[in-house]
Formats: structure tokens, C-alpha cells, sequence
């Protein structure tokens, strides 16, 4: 039987487009005006490029590439499909400007006078949004390749295939043709591109949360480092790497807690984690001031957030309480009760015998004739998922 696709829904594509929209506009706007700044004049032309032909019309295919930007989150289908395809870029993104920053180059060829062409708005338009810089990898061609990968499936007809293709093909040749850049960069966005493919298989729904860490990292080391020079920015990408790290390797030690307090160390780190974390806390707390901030989910089972202080005293006396969250202590007022801590990655699905071990605490707690109070940090999933595991007839 056929698993059901889950289809992405607009607020998805949205989310998606946009993060992908203003990572791209402040990577490769803030990697052009520092090579403008830096006078780069160095460039990579091979000794023929001087003869390349300058085609006017070319500009059209070349500025079309932002509305197959925009249609590719249009026309994918599923969630795993826009997945794929926002990561690919965002891989893309980061990968490229980084080099821009570390090896800015410069296109070498002098663009001849359009004054009278009917192209020429076209192209001043273009000279106001783009500068000869960025060269080495074509971003336009790694696109192009990535954009192929996830539109062609989308399309039913051979025919609408073959168009694609040559739409893309007329895209990624336009940046030779309109001066835009030169033979040896297109060779880099094509490396790019198939090293984008590769690196974010699809069939991996699961969220990558290192992945999203570790591109933050890479943009704050080039507009906090780099630009900047910040030295909490180097920081906070150094704890941001960390944390990626942590999550690629599904370490849920990562961060220690004694008594339900982090240790100092866990500060030193990840300070900026910690306290994003704290910070979202009181953001959900604010907005679900009308809520209950725990449900009862069996007779002797509670679930829900982290507590504060008030909240704390609402809990059935002299109840058990287990800690899901890695990334928040606990409250004082219930430390001192029976405390056990487990931690979970936020937003990873545990090992089948780490849910078992949790589960088998849960029971020996409440066979004690104790209530248990599960939480974990904002009250979403990790608690909720626990507690159906421990109370399903059958186990996954």
C-alpha cells in the first residue's frame, strides 16, 4: 500500500520562501558591498572568455531566474519535497557566499553601451540590484540544477519536462552571455549544486535541526565576524556550532543539569541557546496566559510546560516530577520534590529503548503511588509523546 503524501500547506511554502528570500538577500548583498568596499579586481578569466559574445536578449532569461525562485515553492507538492528543496537552496546560499567573502572576485569584461537598445531599462535595472562581483560559484546555476531536481517531477507531460529544461539551460547560460560571469564559475555552481543534491537526500523527513544551526552559524560568522568583527559574534557562532554538533550527533547529554540547575559550563557554551530557549518560554507563557499550563492525561499522570513558581503550586501534592527538557532548569519549588531528569532533543524522535526506559519510570513512579508530573520545555511534544507511548496497548 502506498504511504500517504503529506501535502505542504501555504503557510509552509511561505515560511519556507521567505527564509530562503532574506538569507539570499542579506548573504549576497552584504558579500557584494564588502568586495565594492575592498576594491576586488581579481578574477578568474581563462584567455578565450575575451572573445564571448555579448547577447542582449539574453537578460530576459537571465532575470527570470527570481520567478522560478518563487514557482518552485508554488509547484512542489509535499512537505518532503519543500523540504528538500528549501535546504538545497539554503545549503546552496550559505556555501556560495562564504567564498564570496573569503575569495571575492571580479567579473573582467567591460559591458558595451546599451543607450539606445531595447534591453538597456533591463539591464540598468539589473546594475542597481546586482554588482560585478559574487563570480565564483554562479549562484544562478546551482539553482538551476536545484530547481530541476525538484520541479521535473511536478511536471506529468514529457513535453512540459523539455521546456523546463531548456528554460533552465537558456538561465544558466544567460550569465555568460549577459556578462554576468565567467566559464569557470558556472563549472562552480554546477560542483555546488550536485554537492547540494547529495548532502540533502530526500527521503529524510525527519527535522534537520543541526542543519538550521549550523546555516545561522555560517551567517552570523560572515555578518558578525567578517563584517562586523565582532567578537560575540565569534562566540555566538562557536556556540551555535555546538550545538549543531550536539544535535548531529542526537547527543541529549549535551547539556548537564545538577539538581535541575545547568552547570557552568553548560552556560559558558551555550549561553545563546540557553537563553533563546528562556526567552521563548516566557514568549509562550505570555501568549497562552489563558491556558492551563498542564492537562491531566491519566488518573495519575500530568503533562504539559515547564512551571513557574505559581504554576508549581497547582501540581498535585507530593507528585514525582520528570524532566524531558535539556534546555531549561527546572523550578525551584520542584527540586525539591522526587525529581528525575531525561533529557530529549527538542524536535527528535528518542530511540525506541530510551522511550522505554522513560516510560518504565513513569510506571514505577505511579505504581509507587506517587503522581508524576512529565513535562518538557514548552509543552508540545516531547511530554505528549511520552505519555502516549506509556499508555499504548501497543508499542512502535
Amino acid at each position: 500500500m502506498t504511504a500517504s503524501i503529506e501535502l505542504a500547506t501555504r503557510s509552509e511554502r511561505a515560511r519556507h520562501f521567505l527564509m530562503n528570500m532574506l538569507l539570499f538577500n542579506l548573504c549576497y548583498l552584504l558579500a557584494n558591498s564588502l568586495a565594492q568596499q575592498q576594491h576586488i579586481i581579481r578574477d578568474i578569466a581563462l584567455p578565450f572568455e575575451r572573445n564571448t559574445p555579448f547577447i542582449e536578449w539574453m537578460v530576459i532569461p537571465y532575470l527570470s531566474s527570481g520567478i522560478f525562485f518563487v514557482w518552485s515553492f508554488l509547484q512542489v507538492e509535499s512537505r518532503e519535497q519543500l523540504r528538500v528543496l528549501s535546504q538545497r537552496l539554503l545549503l546552496a546560499t550559505v556555501c556560495a557566499s562564504l567564498i564570496f567573502f573569503l575569495y571575492p572576485l571580479r567579473f573582467s569584461l567591460e559591458r558595451p553601451a546599451l543607450t539606445s537598445s531595447l534591453f538597456a531599462p533591463l539591464f540598468h535595472f539589473l546594475s542597481l540590484i546586482d554588482k560585478p562581483y559574487n563570480q565564483l560559484p554562479s549562484l544562478h546555476v546551482a539553482y538551476c540544477l536545484i530547481f530541476w531536481q525538484s520541479l521535473h517531477p511536478t511536471l506529468k507531460r514529457q513535453a512540459s519536462k523539455i521546456i523546463l529544461a531548456g528554460c533552465l539551460f537558456l538561465v544558466a547560460a544567460s550569465t555568460l552571455f549577459t556578462y554576468q560571469h565567467h566559464l569557470l564559475d558556472l563549472v562552480g555552481g554546477l560542483a555546488l549544486a550536485a554537492a547540494a543534491i547529495r548532502l540533502i537526500p530526500a527521503g529524510h523527513s525527519q527535522v534537520k535541526v543541526g542543519f538550521y544551526y549550523t546555516m545561522a552559524a555560517a551567517v552570523v560568522f560572515m555578518a558578525g565576524v567578517l563584517v562586523l568583527h565582532s567578537w560575540l559574534a565569534g562566540y555566538l557562532c562557536i556556540s551555535m556550532l555546538l550545538v549543531a554538533l550536539a544535535y548531529q550527533r542526537r547527543d541529549r547529554f549535551f547539556l548537564p543539569k545538577r539538581n535541575g540547575k545547568h552547570t557552568w559550563l553548560a552556560w559558558l557554551m551555550y549561553a545563546p541557546y540557553l537563553s533563546g530557549y528562556w526567552l521563548t518560554w516566557l514568549a509562550v507563557r505570555f501568549r497562552e496566559r489563558h491556558r492551563p499550563a498542564f492537562i491531566q492525561f491519566s488518573n495519575h499522570l500530568w503533562i504539559g510546560r515547564r512551571l513557574s513558581e505559581d504554576e508549581a503550586g497547582h501540581l498535585p501534592p507530593e507528585s514525582s516530577i520528570i524532566d524531558l527538557s535539556c534546555e531549561l532548569g527546572e523550578t525551584a519549588a520542584l527540586r525539591s520534590r522526587i525529581y528525575l531528569y531525561f533529557p530529549l532533543l527538542d524536535l527528535v524522535t528518542p530511540e525506541p529503548a530510551v522511550m522505554e526506559e522513560i516510560a518504565a519510570a513513569i510506571r514505577q513512579e505511579i505504581a509507587a503511588g506517587h503522581s508524576v508530573y512529565l513535562h518538557c520545555a514548552m509543552g508540545y511534544s516531547r511530554c505528549i509523546l511520552l505519555a502516549k507511548y506509556t499508555f499504548a496497548d501497543t508499542k512502535p
